[in-house]
Formats: C-alpha cells, structure tokens, sequence
C-alpha cells in the first residue's frame, strides 16, 4: 500500500482585473426590455385566460376594423353619389335662369357680368334646393375679362371640358363661403350658357362642409361602436373563460396538494355539468389513490416490522449457533479434515449471515426514518486512511495496491466518522472485488463547500446503465462471479442512505473494459446544500477540470 500526498498547488499571482466600465443608459434599458419581455412570455404561457382574452382582443379589432373601413367607405361614397346628384341637378335647373339673366348681358364689360353674377345668385338660391348651399361662378369666355375675375381659380381641366359645349363637374377647393377667403374641399360644377352677347362659363361651387362633417360623425360613431364592441366581447370571453379556468386552477391547486402528501385534499363540487363531472372524477380519483397509498404504506409497515422482528429474533439462536462455532473451530486441529473443513466453512457462512443480519437492521431503520447522524468535525483523512488500513488483508489476498492521493493540510467536515467509514469501506471492498488485481486509487479533494473521496478501480467496469442500479438492494452486475469477501448485496444500498442522511451525493461512473469509479461528495458544514463536487465524476474530465479551475 502507497500513500502519495498530492500537495498543495502554488497559486501563480494574477494580475489586478480592469474594473469594468459602468454600464450606458441603452444597455439598462435593453436590459430593462429584455426582462419585461421575459416576464410577458413567462405570463403569457401560464395564463390561459390571459391568452384567451388577447386572441378574442385581436380577432375582434380586426374584424371591427374591416367592418368600419367598409361601412365608412361606403357612407363616404353614398354621400358624395348624394351630393354630385343634387349639384348636378341644381345646374339643370339653373340653366333657363341663368339664360334669361345673361341674355343682355354684353360678355366684354366686366361690371355687367359681375352684376349679372349677383343677380343669379339672388334667384338661384332663393328657392333652396336639396344641394345644400352653394355660390356661383360666371366667367365670360373673353379673356381680358377673365383675368379680371377675382379668385378661386376654377381648374384649367374643367374650364376645357365646359367650353367644348359639357356639362362637368370635379372636386377642388371652394370658398367656405362667398365672404370668406377661406378654402375647404368642395365640388365644382360648370355648364355653357349661351347668350346673344357671346358664350358665358357658369360654375355651381359646392362646399363640402357638411357632407365631411357627417361622415366624421359617422366615423367617430363606428370607433366608439367598434371600442364598445371590443371591450364587451373581452369582457364576456374573460367571464366565460374564468368560469372554465377556476375549476381547473382549482384541480391543479388540488393535486399539487395531493402530490405534496396531503391525501384529504378534495375538490368542492356544484351543479352537474361537465366540469362538475370532472370534479367529481377528479375526487374519485383521489380517493381511489389515497386507498392504494395507505394499503401500499401498510404493506411496507408490516414489511419494515417482519424484517427488523425477524432480524432480532434471529439474534439469540445466531449467538447460541456462534458460540458453538467458534468452540469447533477452536478445536478443528483435532478433527479429521472434513469436519475440521467443516468448522471453517461454517464460520465464514455465520460471519456472512451476521453481516446480513446488521444490514438488514440498518435498512429497516432508514425505511422506518428512524437513522440518527451524530455529526462532528473530523479530519476526513483520518477516516480514509483507517478505511485503507481495514481493507488491507483484502487488498493482500486480490494482488491489489491501494494508492491514496489527498492534500498535506487536514480536509475538516462535519460528518458521522461511523457512516462515512462504512460508505468509503464498501466502495473500496467493492473496488477490490471488482478491480481485477489492479491498482485502487482513492482521491481525496476538498473546496469553500464541499469534500469529495473518489474510489477508483481498474477491473471490468460497468456496461452502460448499470450505473443507476448498481444502488439497488441485492443487485449484482455479474451473477456468474465470485467474491472473496460474500456480499450481502446491501452495502451500496445502505451507502447512498448514508450520503443522503449527510445530504451528500453518492455517483457511479464505469465503462466495460475500463473499470468504474465512486464519488462520494460531503458538504463542509452540516445543513449546507451542495452545488458541485471538487472532483468530476468521469476520470476522462480530469485535465479539463483542472483547467476550469485554474482558470477560477
């Protein structure tokens, strides 16, 4: 057996890291972003109400909004059809007045024709027609006195379209009214008159004031309907979704409370609907469950008590049976060889079933809850190397050397010396089993938080999976193979119970052909949580471990 301290690693002196600039406004308020995102998505998963709710929002805007598109286009469009129609017949029947009131007038005087303009207006306006309110435009064809003629501008476009003997019409801005200089949209439309006195352009300017304004009375009533119908449709979805969430909020509150071993736990049903009907399956079920889980914790009570009672009751004949042993054995020299072989064989065969018997009581005091850890702090090398020193006749007899490998500086932990002398006698009894005559390397590491023993062997390994069940109780990765030593087939069982009483870890690593390694990780301080191991479970990590760390 060799014992190689490891030593202590010489810390290399790092340089002082830059202190890292203070983050910009943007970063923060991505950050900030990000995070409210996340918070949206995390919400939006676990809310079927709200997502629900936002679908019925979406669906309904955008069906509202084609509607209003399509109900204020086609008002919009119906209005001006009203209002063209009504114009052009204001200029049907404006055309005999305008007739007679232009028929002596001469087109080349400019205060004849604005006159007569006035005139026109007086009679057309008077009798108040359904074209709404309008105001009159009569330029004569003379040029010289259409550059006298005071704005608007009537389009170039229609002035053509009039003066090759049409009817016309077209939208463009108007006077608000005929004292004002103001312009809004409007429409305008133009006619020939014929006159003795030449050819005059007469044009209806109908202000648009009014028909915009109902449309914008019709497009503020579709938004507010539209808002009204959203907001009604949201509310009914949420009430009508809510009625269907709650009871399932309340199953899942239900079994979760189930699941946390409260078996009472019931869902209050009403009425006889379908989610009544679910509720009451749902209790059912429960009940049904709480049956088989008392039946199962009974069975297990009863298995628990017929193993510690047998377990005792073998106690007293198991000693009577021993000292009857040790007495043939003590005198096997005398006995002819057969029964002298006899007394051996039964000796080993007691000391095998009185280690059965030990570990029994021990598993039936961890399925009972009633195992007790008496903690203090030790130096964890001590418990290796009494481990080491206990397994050395079992090293001897496999051909096997036990190689230890751990700091120079005491590793201290709160631990139960007596627990973790049987978890690290076990592995190592195991190793040597199982380690084909080649070296067993135990390693001992220690961080801040945690301490870890590895036991390393080189034999035939495990095949892929066996790692998960080599803990079961009574399991075996060889049926066919011998041991030395006569396993009960509980000691890794009971090992992983004792790394979980020390809330420590207990991991299997193996590969046929390349042996197996066991890890066993403590926490330093009594209650402490681990998080990490200081030595990676897969002896292949090794190198890339050391890196990570040196790194840190």
């Amino acid at each position: 057996m060799d014992v190689v301290p490891a030593g202590a690693r010489a810390a290399a002196e790092r340089p002082r890291e830059p202190v890292p600039p203070r983050r910009s406004s943007v970063e923060a308020v991505s950050g900030g972003a990000r995070r409210a995102a996340r918070a949206v998505a995390r919400t939006w998963r676990r809310s079927l109400q709200l997502r629900v709710g936002a679908t019925t929002v979406v669906v309904t805007v955008v069906v509202v909004l084609v509607i209003g598109l399509f109900l204020v286009d086609k008002v919009d469009g119906g209005v001006l059809k009203a209002k063209r129609d009504a114009a052009v017949k204001q200029a049907k029947i404006g055309l005999p007045q305008a007739q007679r009131v232009l028929a002596d007038v001469d087109a080349g005087v400019f205060p004849d024709v604005s006159e007569a303009q006035s005139n026109l207006t007086t009679a057309l306006t008077a009798n108040g027609t359904s074209a709404g309110l309008f105001s009159i435009k009569i330029v004569p064809v003379s040029d010289t006195i259409a550059q006298q003629a005071p704005t608007p501008v009537i389009p170039q476009g229609l002035r053509d379209t009039v003066q090759a003997g049409n009817l016309a019409l077209q939208y463009a801005p108007v006077p608000q009214t005929t004292a004002s200089s103001r312009s809004v949209r409007g429409l305008i439309v133009g006619e020939p008159v014929k006159a003795r006195s030449g050819l005059f352009e007469l044009y209806y300017l109908f202000p648009l004031t009014a028909e915009e304004q109902t449309v914008s009375l019709i497009q503020r009533t579709v938004f507010i309907a539209g808002l009204a119908l959203v907001i009604l449709v949201l509310a009914i979805a949420l009430l009508v979704t809510r009625q269907v969430v709650r009871p399932v909020r309340v199953a899942a509150e239900t079994a979760g409370r189930l699941a946390a071993g409260d078996l009472s736990k019931r869902i209050a049903v009403s009425g006889t609907d379908d989610l009544a009907r679910l509720g009451e399956s749902f209790n059912d079920m429960a009940a049904s469950l709480q049956r088989q889980i008392r039946r199962l914790e009974d069975l297990s009570r009863l298995q628990r008590r017929f193993t510690s009672d047998v377990s005792h009751e073998l106690r007293t004949p198991l000693t009577t049976i021993r000292m009857a042993s040790e007495l043939l054995y003590a005198g096997r020299e005398d006995l002819p060889p057969e029964l002298s072989r006899s007394a051996e064989l039964m000796r080993d065969e007691l000391d095998r079933f009185e280690s059965l018997l030990g570990d029994l009581l021990e598993i039936s005091r961890y399925d009972a809850g009633v195992a007790n850890l008496e903690s203090e702090t030790v130096d964890i090398r001590g418990v290796v190397a009494s481990t080491v020193l206990a397994n050395a006749v079992l090293a001897a007899r496999h051909g096997s050397e036990i190689v230890v490998e751990q700091p120079d500086e005491p590793v201290t932990v709160d631990i139960d010396s007596r627990r973790v002398e049987r978890i690290l006698r076990n592995l190592l009894g195991n190793a040597l089993d199982h380690g084909e005559g080649e070296p067993v390397v135990v390693t001992v590491a220690a961080d801040a938080n945690a301490v870890a023993v590895t036991v390393r062997d080189h034999g035939v390994g495990l095949r892929p999976g066996e790692s998960s069940l080599v803990f079961n109780r009574f399991w075996r990765g060889d049926t066919s193979r011998s041991r030395l030593t006569g396993g009960t087939g509980l000691g890794l069982a009971i090992s992983l119970e004792d790394a979980r009483l020390h809330d420590g870890w207990l991991q299997a690593w193996g590969e046929r052909g390349r042996g197996a390694q066991f890890r066993l990780t403590l926490p330093r301080r009594a209650g402490h949580t681990l998080v990490s191991s200081p030595i990676p479970l897969n002896p292949d990590e090794t190198d890339e471990f050391d890196e990570e760390e040196d790194a840190r």
